[in-house]
């Protein structure tokens, strides 16, 4: 890929971005916001999870017999 085609495709995605209406970009970033998952199940995956699940459970069952 040339410098000619690189400058021309980003300008292309420029354009295109800026012709889409304000608050048509704003819903739609907001939108990718709300379908992203967690940032602890994004970094380190199902280990996080299962490691708060289990610190429940325990907390239950000291509360329980207690």
């Amino acid at each position: 890929m040339s410098t000619n085609d690189y400058i021309r495709y980003v300008t292309q995605q420029f354009v295109s971005y800026m012709d889409v209406p304000k608050e048509d970009r704003k819903q739609k970033r907001q939108q990718r916001r709300a379908e992203r998952e967690p940032f602890l199940n994004r970094w380190f995956g199902i280990v996080p999870f299962s490691a708060a699940f289990v610190y429940e459970r325990v907390k239950k069952k000291r509360k329980k017999s207690s």
